[in-house]
């Protein structure tokens, strides 16, 4: 090599020296980024980016930091060291599972107690109701009742008659009288006017006054109130024509009408507590003493009655009735707890119950016992297993719930497919899938189940085949949320989001999801980013169609509403209606609140818009 060409091949190794010092000094050497950095090149893998997401709706993922675009939310950054743990099964840091605020409560067993909410109206009870007909011919000269609802007592003045036929009677007795007081022919003669409707008294006032009359004086056989008149003064009448209809209204028929779903629950000798508009708070009680045997083909209800006790008068026909059973359920979700045990019962007439044996008082039958009627539950029955309400996440083929592993070396929650019961009050029953003593999350599931769906594993959404894959594509995603906005809503809250719920009712009924958006964004802003109820908001907001919205979602907002305005109507800064649609769900329909009581549909918008019914008008002066 000649001393030009080596000159030539120093230059180019000092050019490469100076531009490799050059590139290391541009750039940020901190000792801990050089650590990173040998970490790096030894496993042979890059840094991988932070990912920022938002807490309340984690499908937003983002490159960047920012504000959620679906709530306005800051975003935070995306743990990860999630792909080793099992499917369907999260990890989270401490500082996770607060930021998520994940809350936890234990399965147990303990008896459970539902409430069957019924509505029905009162009527007369028919056994004591009373026709009076006219026994012979008449006219009749005076009425001393002379139009309905008039209350009467026994043996009152009703009307005044003149019969040829009843003097003629009246002579017949008078002359067998004076013939032989105790003989046969007068005992016919008492028992003919007697029969005709004569009260022993008048016919001694006959026998006192020894000349027979021509006008006779009608009184009322039994005390009650006259519910109907079918005469005028001067009215001629024959043997059997109707006079008057009076009803004994001591005692009323509350006829309920209960859905198919509720049967399982309601038996003979329940105590019913019911309210009528009439009397704001004040509750009324009864007995539950026939159930029909058939369902209503039009209102597909089975009628349940309910014996009244209406002492004191303030109880009308046809008054409409809210009512109230409390059941205490044992395993299976039957009743439990009656204390029919070892009562006598009468086959025609159930209300009469002795205890001990004896004849109905109706009908004299003889009684016989509770248990031979199927009254009485002879299978013993446990309490049975539960979870909260508010642990369920529920499509509509499976109720999901996340069960915190203990042992674990983070807080780790596993999704479980479960089999529920009935519903009771704030708990379900549970058939299979948990045991006692496991914890389940009851806030934050839903936060848990979009982190797995995120990472495309199994969630209340896809659940895993047993190849490994999803059946997501047989998922109803009808019901995909929990049935609770939380342990309540505040009266003055409820009352504030009022316009903002009345505008998404209109929106519903209206097919128009861009207004119904509208609408959950003004309730966000009272509401805010904390609680159950926001999180179904944000659900809500991310909605891509109307039926999202719908189904669950707006029944349990609309229940949550109702709930925490009905025993506060001087919150309400207008009237409102509480209209109901049977149709939204087959087992139990469904209730909201409008702002008038033309009836506008939000569950089915234009397809039924018109199908349900007013419940109740809510005055802002009157409160229950």
């Amino acid at each position: 090599m000649t001393p030009r060409s080596r000159n030539s091949l120093g230059a180019v190794l000092i050019a490469l020296i100076a531009f490799a010092l050059g590139y290391f000094l541009s750039a940020d050497s901190s000792p801990t980024d050089l650590h990173s950095s040998r970490d790096e090149s030894a496993n042979g893998s890059e840094a991988e980016p932070t990912i920022w997401t938002c807490s309340m709706h984690p499908q937003i993922q983002s490159t960047t930091s920012g504000d959620c675009p679906i709530c306005g939310m800051d975003l935070i950054p995306l743990e990860t060291g999630q792909q080793d743990t099992p499917a369907g099964t999260l990890t989270l840091s401490e500082n996770a599972r607060v930021l998520a605020e994940i809350e936890t409560s234990p399965v147990r067993r303990d008896y459970a107690t539902a409430e069957v909410r019924l509505v029905g109206n009162l009527d007369p009870d028919e056994t004591r109701l009373k026709s009076l007909t006219a026994r012979f011919p008449a006219r009749i000269d005076e009425l001393y009742i002379n139009f309905t609802g008039i209350p009467v007592k026994k043996g009152e003045h009703l009307a005044s008659v003149y019969s040829p036929e009843l003097v003629t009677a009246s002579r017949e007795l008078l002359s067998a009288y004076q013939s032989n007081p105790d003989g046969p022919i007068t005992k016919i003669a008492r028992e003919k006017l007697r029969l005709w409707g004569l009260l022993p008294e008048q016919i001694e006032e006959i026998l006192a006054s020894g000349q027979p009359s021509d006008r006779f004086v009608l009184k009322s056989p039994i005390g009650g109130t006259v519910l109907s008149k079918n005469v005028r003064e001067g009215d001629y009448v024959k043997t059997g024509d109707a006079l008057f209809k009076i009803a004994d209204l001591s005692e009323l028929w509350l006829t309920l009408n209960a859905f198919e779903s509720d049967l399982a629950k309601l038996r003979y000798g329940q105590k019913v507590e019911f309210t009528v508009q009439a009397f704001p708070g004040k509750t009324f009680q009864g007995t539950i003493v026939f159930i029909e045997p058939g369902v209503d083909a039009v209102t597909r209800t089975i009628p349940v009655r309910v014996n009244v006790p209406n002492p004191d008068g303030d109880l009308k026909p046809g008054m409409l009735a809210r009512g109230i059973v409390e059941v205490k359920l044992g395993e299976e979700g039957r009743p439990v707890g009656f204390e029919l045990a070892g009562k006598w019962v009468s086959p025609m007439h159930p209300e009469i119950m002795k205890d001990g044996p004896g004849t109905c008082d109706v009908c004299g039958m003889d009684l016989v016992p509770a248990e031979d009627l199927g009254l009485v539950d002879s299978v013993e029955q446990g309490p049975p297993l539960l979870v909260p309400v508010s642990a369920v996440l529920r499509t509509g083929k499976r109720s999901i719930v996340y069960v915190e592993i203990p042992d674990a070396d983070g807080p780790t929650y596993e999704g479980r497919e479960i089999l529920l019961g009935t519903r009771a009050g704030d708990y379900f029953l549970v058939e299979n899938g948990l045991s006692e003593g496991e914890r389940v999350v009851t806030n934050g599931a839903f936060k848990i189940d979009s982190a797995l769906q995120i990472q495309a594993k199994p969630s209340m959404m896809s659940a895993a085949d047993s190849k490994g894959g999803n059946d997501s594509e047989e998922m109803d995603r009808e019901d995909n949320a929990n049935s609770e906005v939380g342990p309540g809503l505040a009266p003055e809250t409820a009352a504030a989001l009022l316009p903002s719920y009345l505008g998404l009712q209109e929106a519903l009924a209206n097919d128009n999801l861009d207004e119904a958006k509208q609408a959950l964004g003004a309730m966000m802003e009272i509401t805010g980013h904390r609680g159950a109820l926001a999180e179904r908001i944000h659900t809500l907001q991310g909605a891509t169609s109307l039926d999202e919205i719908r189904r669950p979602h707006f029944e349990v907002l609309s229940d949550a509403m109702i709930a925490a305005l009905r025993d506060h109507r001087d919150l309400l800064p207008e009237t409102v209606f509480e209209m109901f649609c049977p149709m939204v769900y087959e087992d139990k329909g469904a209730e909201w609140l409008q702002a008038n009581d033309n009836l506008r549909n939000p569950y089915f918008g234009a397809s039924m818009l018109k199908c349900g019914a007013v419940l109740e008008e809510w005055n802002p002066a009157t409160t229950p």
